[in-house]
């Protein structure tokens, strides 16, 4: 996939998405940290996104990038199921919270699931992390289920996209 550029309401510049590469990892890295930083003290321990490996996953090619004014301000980690897309990462800068990275973000997903001929999204957030619990819901997913996993109390997250788009 190539660069994909969201334009946003009311003269906001557009977030560009784009396959992250090799010299994106210091930011990917500072984004996620930065990202997750907050929910280490409420979980008690890192969150998992904050433990992964990004040079590996960015030459797996599974990384993408959101910039504004070519400043990196989010990134997604997504790859191709089976039967669905799965999201394993959502990461926007606290300052850029609320700009729409996060919706242009998802945005992209969709776009991604369609372009793999996939009518499903699935994604999971921890409970600890209220905020994207409220969030998810308001961009069209619906809660699965909930479960432990790895350590972690997870919430489980499904998106069907429009048949008429896939």
């Amino acid at each position: 996939m190539g660069r994909d550029t969201v334009e946003h309401v009311g003269g906001t510049p557009a977030v560009e998405v784009r396959q992250a590469v090799g010299a994106d990892e210091p930011g990917v890295r500072a984004c996620v940290d930065a990202a997750y930083a907050p929910y280490v003290e409420r979980m008690g321990k890192p969150p998992a996104p904050m433990l992964d490996d990004y040079t590996n996953l960015i030459n797996s090619g599974v990384v993408y990038i959101a910039t504004l004014d070519d400043r990196l301000v989010g990134l997604i980690v997504l790859w191709p199921k089976e039967d669905h897309l799965y999201i394993d990462n959502v990461a926007v800068l606290p300052e850029a919270q609320g700009a729409g990275v996060g919706a242009a973000l998802l945005g992209f997903a969709d776009a991604h699931a369609q372009q793999a001929g996939l009518n499903e999204i699935r994604l999971y957030t921890n409970e600890k992390m209220t905020e994207n619990i409220e969030y998810y819901p308001k961009k069209g997913y619906r809660e699965t289920h909930r479960a432990s996993d790895a350590g972690y109390q997870r919430v489980y997250y499904s998106r069907f996209l429009d048949p008429q788009q896939t």
